[in-house]
């Protein structure tokens, strides 16, 4: 299993792209969790954050391979993934995190 994040610092004055693409994923959820399932994504999570000024954006993946689920991304057809493709314009420097300590409870389904 793949872990990955990034931070992504956005273009200047981008938060309402950030929150029309947010409004969007929601609405279509189930197709952008198709997307996942094509790309083996077993989970993918956004968070926003503000420091100094400058908007970032958090992207947290735990996939089967990373790299495979990438290059699956850059191929799709899914009209989500196109405006997924479309919201990047809005980003202006990706920082590749390095992991440090992954932990996963495994037991969840025998907890009461």
């Amino acid at each position: 299993m793949d872990v990955g994040a990034v931070l992504i610092r956005l273009k200047a004055d981008r938060q309402d792209q950030v929150q029309d693409w947010q409004s969007i994923i929601e609405q279509r959820k189930s197709e952008a969790i198709e997307t996942l399932k094509a790309e083996g994504v077993l989970i993918e999570s956004w968070f926003h954050l503000e420091l100094e000024h400058h908007h970032y954006l958090i992207a947290y993946m735990r996939a089967r391979d990373i790299q495979h689920a990438q290059q699956v991304a850059k191929t799709s057809t899914f009209e989500i993934d196109a405006i997924h493709k479309k919201f990047k314009e809005n980003w202006d420097r990706v920082y590749p995190a390095r992991l440090l300590v992954d932990l996963e409870n495994d037991t969840t389904d025998k907890m009461p």
